[in-house]
């Protein structure tokens, strides 16, 4: 046998996804595709405008039109909670952040559009939408605080009338009086300012819910797309409805994508839940794009100065970073969180021994903001690498030249952070070496010469990342043998597309000697497991597939137990081989069928598993991508790709693979293209596909991947988590390769995201003139 041959299962196995027969079949089982009999559908009312007060003058109109059921108002659910934001943190005076909740209806007042006004339920979704035009409402429209860093100036239009400005929250990490000594003494300082663009989830499915009541059993059941249903039903029972956990069971089935904005209790799922009982027949609600925009968590949305000190070399002595970010409107569940989970990665992979960050969230007249693909760890990290290389031009030397002057190297790790993250494990100016030499670095001015020939602008350009994911905590796995001689795996983490039911399966099968079909892995019901973490922050893998294996063990175990019974032979004389146990060397052997029938109780045939992690994993990694722009039209292609990357150890190149290509994409479209644009008065003018521009396949070229994985030391399997870091990566490096083609032929070394068409040709004008 080849000892290059990969295994078939188990870890390193590059199995393909069991999943996607079905869905490329069109036998996926989405939200919207879960039927009631009898349901009843349900219209959200959404303000016109984006701040506004409001009174309802006549709805007796649309109550008594055809078809409707009922419509709820703000009068009607009173007594229940808003949406509550859950990371009110201490501020830098001590204090918690005051919360802002989201009003499942709003009472006299709208604070973006597409805020809710009014639930309709009707037998129809035409009904209800009919019935939302016949409402008379009357409102009195306000000036609207719009732009990021301009609503905290003095005299701004205000998000919320009850107070005294803008600011949202005021929070800091690291020690002010350091930083300023150093930066009072250093030879050099190199300040950067960057826009970080808001973004758009745009998910393939839209969001959906279809909410039931049960008099038998005195309890809701709520079935909708999300990351995770105990998270969920723990926010609705306890924050909004406040009913016991036993009453209400959540169930996702099959979910069209989430990047983190899936997490969250959204207004229509308490809605409809209550709606349901209050009509004694299913609710359904179902989400259209146009909605999408102007209802579900946006990303990103950060202004952000960075200065670093150096001494006359270039050694970074200190970083200074003053982030101001969006809240949007309210408080969203996590939103005060994410730009503190970016600073504790604020130092990169670089030996910056002092730190400070100060960051600022601000309300505006707009869609709440809250994690997506990487939540803080992209914004931090492009910031970072830009002001890396914006070192690097002040300093006059070659971008890769300042990092290895720079970087942790591997003698000094463990290494404890300015900001108190400890990296474990890394090899930084290795992985950049080696995606150097993938991608042909040395040989780029020869292509730059082809483009030029050409008529285009070529540049290079990259990043040396590093990101925290798979923290501290635990995902418990259960896996039992069925009477037929399959297996079911239960854990609580929830696929939004990742594959886990591949990742998951293959460690089973490699330890039970089973085929993959033959074993089926369960997430997203609240009635199957009592507990689970859900998915995000790329934990699932490295918590979870741990604990899978560590179930499998135990139940491969009592199998072989009782089949050393039956057998009348020794546990240590046994295999699994084929969905039996055989006594090595010989044709005695009982299925798993027979063992099932002969376990005397469930638990004897049922394995368990939880691995509990102490600290994050650290994913690193070198990005490098070329662009060509034609400076006639502005347009930037992507037009090579290379990545290096260290995951501490792959479970699947398949499904790896997929990941950081996914990520990688989002990245390239956040550089490029993707603009979510709101007019001064809080319209979104970016409000559909022909306004805001998605990537397509066309816009990217052929990813080259490898790994240079080291493993971690906090993952039991060395794994170290992969599903948000393309987007991580991916970011500095493309813009870092338009600001290269710019410099080299224009000087420009500054631009921000995305570098549309418009804004590279004005760029280009610019610096023509």
């Amino acid at each position: 046998m080849n000892i290059n041959t990969p295994p078939k299962f188990g870890m390193g196995a590059p199995v393909r996804r069991v999943e996607d027969k079905a869905f490329v079949t069109g036998k996926g089982n989405f939200t919207d595709d879960v039927q009631s009999e009898n349901a009843l559908h349900a219209y959200v009312l959404r303000s016109p405008h984006a701040h506004a007060n409001f009174t309802i003058d006549n709805i007796a109109d649309a109550e008594n039109s055809e078809g409707v059921e009922f419509i709820l108002t703000h009068k009607d659910i009173a007594e229940y909670g808003g949406i509550p934001c859950v990371t009110l943190l201490p501020q830098v005076d001590g204090t918690p952040i005051q919360a802002k909740n989201i009003p499942l209806l709003c009472k006299d007042s709208v604070h973006h559009l597409g805020d809710a006004v009014a639930f309709i339920v009707a037998d129809s979704l035409n009904a209800a939408r009919a019935a939302s035009e016949l409402i008379e409402i009357d409102y009195e429209i306000l000036d609207a605080a719009v732009e990021t860093e301009s609503s905290l100036a003095a005299g701004a239009p205000l998000a919320h009338a009850d107070m005294e400005s803008n600011l949202a929250f005021e929070l800091e990490f690291g020690e002010r009086a350091d930083k300023e000594a150093i930066f009072e003494k250093a030879a050099r300082v190199s300040e950067l300012k960057l826009i970080n663009n808001r973004l758009v989830a745009n998910y393939l499915e839209v969001r959906a819910c279809l909410a039931e009541w049960s008099d038998d059993e005195d309890r809701y059941t709520l079935t909708t797309g999300s990351q995770g249903v105990h998270g969920m039903r723990a926010t609705i029972c306890k924050s909004i409805l406040n009913i016991d956990l036993d009453k209400l069971r959540v169930v996702t089935p099959d979910v069209g994508g989430g990047f983190g904005t899936k997490t969250f209790v959204y207004r229509e799922y308490p809605l409809a839940l209550l709606a349901a009982k209050k009509a004694g027949r299913p609710v359904k609600w179902v989400s259209d794009r146009s909605e999408h925009f102007v209802t579900d968590a946006h990303g990103r949305d950060n202004v952000t100065t960075m200065r670093m000190a150096m001494d006359e070399n270039g050694k970074f002595l200190a970083l200074d970073i003053d982030l101001i970010a969006a809240m949007g409107a309210y408080l969203h569940t996590f939103a005060p969180f994410i730009p503190t989970l970016g600073a504790t990665i604020g130092t990169g992979v670089y030996d910056i021994k002092t730190a400070y960050m100060y960051i600022r969230g601000v309300f505006t007249n707009t869609v709440p903001t809250d994690a997506y693909r990487g939540a803080g760890r992209p914004e931090a990290i492009y910031a970072l690498e830009r002001m890396v290389d914006q070192c690097a031009f002040d300093l006059g030397i070659p971008r890769e030249e300042i990092r290895r002057r720079n970087m942790i190297t591997p003698d000094q790790l463990p290494y404890t952070t300015a900001f108190g993250r400890m990296y474990d494990t890394g090899e930084f100016e290795a992985h950049m070496d080696q995606a150097f030499e993938h991608a042909d670095w040395a040989g780029f001015d020869a292509r730059n010469a082809a483009a030029k020939a050409d008529g285009k602008i070529r540049g290079i350009g990259f990043s040396t990342y590093i990101e925290a994911c798979a923290f501290a905590g635990s995902e418990p796995a259960t896996i039992n043998l069925n009477k037929d001689g399959t297996t079911t795996i239960l854990i609580g983490t929830q696929s939004n597309g990742q594959g886990h039911k591949t990742a998951y399966a293959q460690f089973a099968a490699e330890t039970l000697g089973l085929e993959m079909d033959k074993i089926d892995v369960r997430q997203g019901d609240t009635d199957e497991l009592a507990k689970g973490g859900g998915t995000g922050g790329s934990r699932s893998i490295p918590l979870g597939a741990v604990s899978v294996q560590r179930a499998s063990d135990d139940l491969a175990e009592k199998i072989k137990a009782i089949a050393a019974d039956e057998l009348e032979a020794s546990t240590g004389d046994l295999e699994l081989v084929d969905g039996a146990a055989r006594v090595v060397g010989t044709d005695r052997e009982i299925s798993f069928a027979s063992i099932a029938e002969a376990a005397e109780k469930p638990e004897d045939v049922s394995g368990f598993g939880e691995f509990k992690q102490k600290e994050a994993t650290y994913p690193n990694g070198t990005h490098i991508c070329e662009v060509e722009i034609d400076p006639e039209t502005g347009v930037a292609q992507v037009v090579d790709y290379t990545i290096v990357d260290d995951f501490g150890a792959t479970v699947n190149p398949i499904l790896l693979k997929g990941q950081v290509h996914g990520g990688v994409v989002q990245a390239i479209g956040q550089c490029l293209m993707e603009k979510t644009i709101y007019d001064e008065d809080g319209q979104l003018l970016s409000a559909t596909f022909m306004d805001y521009q998605m990537p397509r396949a066309a816009d990217i070229p052929f990813i080259k991947f490898d790994t240079r994985n080291v493993p971690s030391t906090t993952n039991a399997m060395g794994i170290k988590g992969a599903g948000e870091a393309g987007t991580i990566g991916a970011g500095p490096a493309v813009m870092s390769a338009v600001v290269d083609a710019l410099k080299r032929e224009y000087g420009i070394t500054h631009i921000d995201m995305p570098a549309t068409p418009l804004a590279v040709w004005k760029a280009i004008q610019g610096a023509n003139n």
